[in-house]
């Protein structure tokens, strides 16, 4: 292929076109400027990084395309936050007339009535402002050919900026224009940011703001993944199989900067000849790096889970329990972990972690960076190392890893209740997860988590040598959910084509029933173990010698 400028995935803020492999986001654009066109006054508030901006930039370009008539003006307040109301209307004025000037000069309307009016025109406060746009309405209409009324529509991205202070007075006036009757100053208006206007609202009266129309904005669906990476195959004739795509889509959640990351790390990070087709262990050399590195996006999440040490405890449970933790909007902790994109409301109304990278990156935000136990990993009376759990071949001996892993709980006893900074009820999860980590480092693998249908459910997919191994995990409810973890393993295995798994299953009762298992479903076969993980320190270490079947 000649040598010349390509396209790239986009990752440092709005993407366009001409450089970027994009998403059309055909229909939510069509229904964005349709709602535009009706005079609808439209709020998005979405987690950073979204393609929030990208989308609305686009938006206004579609607009005027189809309607010349209309006068967008798009503005931000990112700047504004800590600033007085004096000092942001001030700085409002300012951008709103350098805004409305180019406007002007790109669509030929400059007029000696309207210069004047930018020119001699202050904005002070809310009052000032509504004036400013009814005269500016009035100018406009008369200088059409022949004179119509102006459609202004008011785009402001990262509306959250907005002085505490400034913002009931700010909205009192929007809404007062959108109720006027006849024709308005301004036709639409959208207000973009992270945070919800009725959060915005400080002094926690009702909202100034009712006549708001919501728009979401959702991450990137498997089609739209796929649109995104054609492009590129297009472009550059190097594709990506199909298991790829799908592992990409399941593993981001279609989450817009992951998605774009990991297709960098792919396509311009990994040194993949052009002529090779990129592969599902391509992909988990990828899917390793990213979890390892540090970005902006990894940054946010890791510093929102942190803001609130009770956010440990609801994440642990939304991870790992099969009861769910319902989704609650007005509960503070749902609400402030769902406007950071954490955590999203699911088909069933319970709380999800948006996506498996997420969820990694949750646990390992609260992982100790060591648990004091990692000496006892492997027996010190044999001499065992990690690379002994892999075959003549290069396979990894599974059975015998997990045999190990439910040794060393038994080994340690009563030292698991002293695990730092991890909540006993999640501990069993968090040791199996540092054990297979360790094994995976020692032995250069890859290990990444799966989060497949079904509550409570939490997979470690472990790739060595071209093989792929499954781990299930599980906290021990009752027999009959027990049961019914092995079928849904089952039709996991087989979905995937592989031909055996794991299913661990932590065992919190005060009477616990260890067990280890090896049975034939549908096929397959399912090593099962029950392992207890003590939740208090017992009166009498007899009794905990009794509780591992020691």
């Amino acid at each position: 292929m000649e040598n010349r400028h390509r396209k790239t995935f986009g990752t440092r803020g709005p993407v366009n076109s001409t450089e970027h492999y994009v998403v059309s986001r055909t229909e939510e654009l069509a229904d964005f400027t349709n709602r535009v066109k009706e005079g609808r006054y439209i709020v998005l508030f979405a987690p950073r990084q979204t393609g929030k901006t990208t989308f609305f930039y686009n938006a206004l370009d579609k607009l005027v395309a189809e309607e010349p008539d209309y006068f967008p003006i798009h503005l931000n307040f990112e700047e504004y936050e800590d600033e007085s109301p004096a000092d942001f209307y001030e700085g409002f004025s300012e951008d709103l007339r350098t805004e409305i000037a180019s406007v002007l000069q790109k669509s030929g309307r400059e007029h000696a009535n309207l210069i004047q009016l930018l020119a001699e025109s202050e904005i002070t406060n809310h009052f000032s402002m509504r004036r400013f746009f009814e005269q500016l309405t009035h100018l406009l209409s008369q200088l059409a050919t022949p004179p119509r009324f102006p459609q202004i529509v008011l785009i402001i991205d990262e509306f959250d900026g907005i002085p505490a202070a400034a913002v009931k007075g700010f909205l009192h006036t929007l809404r007062r224009i959108y109720l006027t009757r006849g024709q308005r100053c301004i036709h639409s208006v959208g207000i973009v940011g992270v945070k919800s206007i009725k959060h915005l609202n400080y002094d926690r009266t009702i909202s100034p703001f009712n006549i708001q129309d919501e728009f979401a904005l959702h991450n990137f669906t498997l089609p739209q993944v796929q649109e995104l990476l054609v492009q590129y195959t297009e472009e550059v004739g190097q594709p990506f199989a199909a298991d790829v795509i799908a592992a990409l889509h399941r593993q981001t959640g279609g989450q817009p900067f992951i998605v774009n990351r990991f297709a960098q790390i792919l396509t311009e990070e990994m040194d993949i000849p052009k002529d090779t087709p990129i592969t599902l262990a391509h992909f988990t050399k990828a899917h390793t790096a990213i979890l390892e590195e540090v970005n902006v996006n990894f940054e946010h999440l890791t510093t929102n889970v942190r803001r609130n040490p009770r956010f440990q405890t609801l994440l642990m449970e939304i991870a790992t329990s099969e009861k769910g933790i319902r989704f609650n909007p007005d509960n503070e902790l749902t609400r402030e972990l769902a406007t950071a994109g954490v955590i999203v409301k699911g088909a069933d109304g319970q709380c999800e972690i948006v996506n498996p990278i997420y969820q990694y990156r949750v646990m390992q935000a609260f992982q100790p960076a060591i648990n004091g136990l990692e000496d006892d990993y492997l027996p010190e009376d044999t001499g065992a190392e990690f690379s002994d759990y892999l075959t003549a071949d290069g396979q990894i001996d599974m059975t015998s890893l997990l045999d190990n892993f439910r040794a060393f709980i038994a080994r340690i006893g009563f030292r698991i209740l002293q695990v730092p900074e991890i909540p006993k009820e999640s501990v069993g999860q968090h040791l199996l997860a540092t054990y297979l980590d360790a094994f995976v480092q020692a032995v250069q693998g890859d290990m990444y988590l799966e989060l497949p249908t079904g509550r409570g459910r939490m997979e470690l997919v472990v790739f060595h040598n071209g093989s792929k191994y499954v781990v299930e995990i599980k906290v021990w409810h009752n027999a009959r959910r027990y049961e019914g973890g092995k079928q849904q393993l089952a039709a996991y295995l087989k979905s995937e084509g592989i031909a055996e798994g794991y299913y661990v299953v932590f065992d919190r009762r005060k009477i616990p029933e260890p067990r280890v298992e090896t049975e034939t479903i549908d096929g397959l076969r399912i090593r099962s173990y029950v392992i207890p993980v003590l939740q208090e320190r017992p009166s009498d270490l007899s009794e905990e010698s009794k509780e591992y079947g020691a």
